[in-house]
């Protein structure tokens, strides 16, 4: 009797790729999630004889070993197949020459891409056939997998869905921008795959890295620190400057295949350039690609303490601007970053659940630049000590707010400011819709609260030992001055005058600017107050720019009397030195009778407008026409305008197209075709793009029905 082969291998993709909810994924190899079965049929020369059995073989990584896990040999069973601790298989029918028998993986395997090899096992002698290669993936589907999530809806926003909304501006003006995953566009996995490959953990010892890729805390770490380009080949270079002449700014990102592509065909090199929201979009895309439930979180007003001090200091001079030789510590506009679900077997059940993940470049963590994961239930809590990073997680969103005036004599003083300023609207996407919804709760108890400072206090107090001999620790700052450990938790005296900045119209890219500074007295006496007034255009860390007001008010207020200081901002005042983030920012240093200093800041981000329809239902294969409407929102006339068009599932790659010149304030409609290549909802983005104003964004959520019979 001839030896037997396998001539042919169907891995049967559709069947596979339904039940394991990875039919998107374009790959030519086989795509399956861990601690499932998945079925195979093999073609053989001619049918099994009674004595023979297949032994399989599975194998990932460069060093494969059973002792590592990332190696494991088995055989066909004829007995139900269960999944277990261990890899297994069973004959499912046999008809002739096919044998079609399915395998399972433990729920811990090790994900990445396996070499699936077989050989029969019986007195004659066979050869190993190579069967091909497969790619297994984390199972938020499987109850036994650490990254399991329960929640079918929530499975479909935060592993399947393709696209997303990330929240950004100031606390007040919370403004959405579509970003484009695009986990399932073509070369997107392997691409995922390729950045653990890259890691420096990896090229040190890639055995090991391999052998821990069963492990979600560990995975999640090495993409927080490739995902940047600090340590290693990661995939996006940031940049603060403004400087983006030599690569692209990242508010022209619309998404993170083109990033990912680009890092790819470039042989790994960083693309430039990225800010908070690039990083947790590319990440975002990464995580979901490799089967974590992930999402995108913005914290505003969020905070990046340098020192680990829980504060954040802040150092202005006598007009409220920020000494930023001093002030090491910043809070910016908005931060963003990620969110993972599973469970932290490492810190116990508690602590499952949503991870921060944060891929932005900011502070070193064991040495390199990455966030996380850092248990959200913990950074609530107040547990800060335990892995990963959640001092500085619990700063972002919790730390108290000191300002400072520095005089010339090189003393300073403490100026009141609100200590509920830090960790404003935390907000993500809506399961199932495109609404926004405040996760403030699951970071911290209600601001102010009893308990919300009883947490402030055992963080601070897991940080800063207090010695047998009463000694207290000193927290180093600006200057080589220090602050007390109980400074930190001690708020300045609260003044008899309160001021609050107002807008008195909306406040639009390309208009004046108007606003009045509200001032009262809350005493039964009158008092005399001197306004040191200044403006200036930041970015979206509140980095000032150039300042565009400087002007200073002296005012008498009498027993309880309010009075209005109107401000006024002309277009050609900040025309030249606007940002791409459309940022200004005003400070007021009141000085009142008495010694007594008040800062009151406003954060402004200037309006625009565009707006998008789908003129028709949009259909698998049939081209419908998409209308643009935009305007011009400067009092001159401005060309060379185009929109640039992006959309996974609904056109290839990306779309340009000029816009005829635009008069002074004219609003015009531009007018394309899109032909959609899948269906369920689909995400549009537009911007409208010019060399005379910052780029204006919008999106739409297409639902394409499938195509007609």
């Amino acid at each position: 009797m001839a030896g037997i082969r396998v001539i042919e291998v169907d891995w049967q993709r559709l069947r596979n790729g339904a039940a394991h909810h990875t039919q998107e994924y374009p790959s030519p190899e086989l795509v399956v999630r861990r601690g499932q079965m998945f079925t195979i049929t093999l073609e053989l020369n001619r049918s099994l004889d009674s004595e023979e059995t297949f032994i399989f073989t599975v194998e990932t990584g460069p060093q494969p070993s059973e002792a590592l896990r990332t190696k494991a040999v088995f055989q066909t069973s004829t007995s139900e197949l269960e999944v277990g601790n261990a890899w297994s298989t069973v004959k499912e029918a046999q008809m002739e020459n096919t044998l079609t028998i399915s395998l399972a993986s433990p729920p811990s395997a090790v994900i990445g891409r396996y070499l699936l090899s077989a050989r029969v096992s019986s007195r004659r002698k066979h050869s190993d056939w190579k069967l091909g290669k497969f790619v297994l993936l984390f199972n938020p589907w499987c109850p036994e997998d650490a990254v399991f999530l329960a929640s079918e809806e929530e499975r479909q926003e935060y592993v399947l869905s393709d696209s997303g909304i990330i929240f950004r501006g100031v606390e007040k003006h919370i403004q959405a921008q579509g970003w484009n995953f695009g986990q399932f566009e073509e070369d997107i996995l392997n691409i995922c795959l390729s950045i653990l490959d890259r890691s420096p953990s990896h090229q040190d010892d890639p055995a090991t890295d391999t052998s821990r890729r069963h492990d979600p805390v560990y995975v999640t770490r090495a993409v927080s620190a490739m995902v940047n380009s600090n340590n290693d080949q990661g995939v996006v270079q940031g940049q603060w400057r403004r400087r983006y002449g030599s690569g692209t700014s990242p508010l022209h990102w619309r998404g993170s295949v083109a990033i990912l592509h680009q890092w790819f065909k470039g042989r790994c090199k960083p693309v430039k350039y990225g800010q908070c929201w690039v990083f947790a979009g590319v990440m975002c895309t990464v995580l979901r690609c490799l089967g974590i439930a992930t999402r995108v979180v913005s914290n505003f007003n969020s905070a990046h303490d340098t020192d680990g001090s829980l504060s954040v200091d802040k150092y202005v001079d006598s007009f409220g601007r920020t000494l930023e030789d001093l002030t090491k510590d910043s809070m910016w506009n908005f931060h963003v970053w990620n969110e993972s679900w599973f469970a932290r077997r490492d810190l116990g059940p508690f602590y499952n659940g949503w991870q921060v993940l944060d891929a932005t470049p900011q502070e070193e963590s064991e040495g390199v630049f990455r966030c996380g994961p850092a248990s959200v239930a913990a950074i609530r809590e107040g547990d800060v000590h335990l892995a990963h990073d959640g001092p500085f997680v619990f700063s972002e969103v919790n730390a108290d707010y000191a300002a400072w005036l520095w005089n010339e004599d090189e003393s300073r003083e403490r100026v009141y400011s609100d200590t509920k300023k830090i960790g404003r609207c935390i907000s993500t996407k809506a399961v199932g819709s495109d609404s926004r919804v405040d996760i403030t709760g699951l970071y911290k108890y209600p601001e102010g609260s009893r308990k919300e400072r009883q947490v402030y206090s055992k963080a601070v107090k897991k940080l800063f030992s207090v010695e047998a001999s009463g000694r207290r620790a000193r927290v180093h700052r600006a200057g080589g001055r220090g602050l007390w450990r109980d400074d930190l938790l001690e708020p300045a005296t609260k003044p008899s005058v309160t001021g609050k900045f107002k807008v008195l119209e909306p406040p639009k890219l390309g208009h004046d600017l108007r606003l009045a500074l509200c001032l009262a007295n809350l005493t039964s006496r009158a008092q005399r107050v001197r306004v040191n007034l200044s403006g200036a255009t930041i970015l979206y860390t509140r980095r000032r720019v150039a300042e565009i007001l400087h002007e200073s008010h002296t005012l008498r207020l009498g027993p309880e009397e309010e009075k209005k200081i109107p401000v006024t901002i002309s277009y050609s005042q900040y025309k030249e030195e606007l940002t791409e983030d459309k940022k200004i920012l005003l400070a007021a240093m009141c000085l009142v009778t008495k010694g007594e200093k008040l800062l009151v800041e406003k954060d402004i981000t200037l309006e625009d407008f565009i707006t998008i329809k789908v003129l028709g239902p949009a259909v698998v294969g049939e081209a419908v026409v998409v209308e643009v409407m935009v305007v011009n929102p400067l009092l001159e006339r401005v060309e060379d305008c185009v929109l640039m068009v992006e959309g996974s599932g609904l056109l290839q790659g990306q779309l340009s197209i000029t816009v005829p010149s635009l008069e002074p304030q004219e609003r015009a409609s531009v007018q394309f075709n899109i032909t959609p290549s899948k269906s369920g909802p689909r995400q549009l983005q537009v911007d409208l793009v010019s060399p005379h104003f910052p780029d204006i964004k919008g999106f739409v959520i297409i639902h394409v029905a499938k195509a007609k019979s």
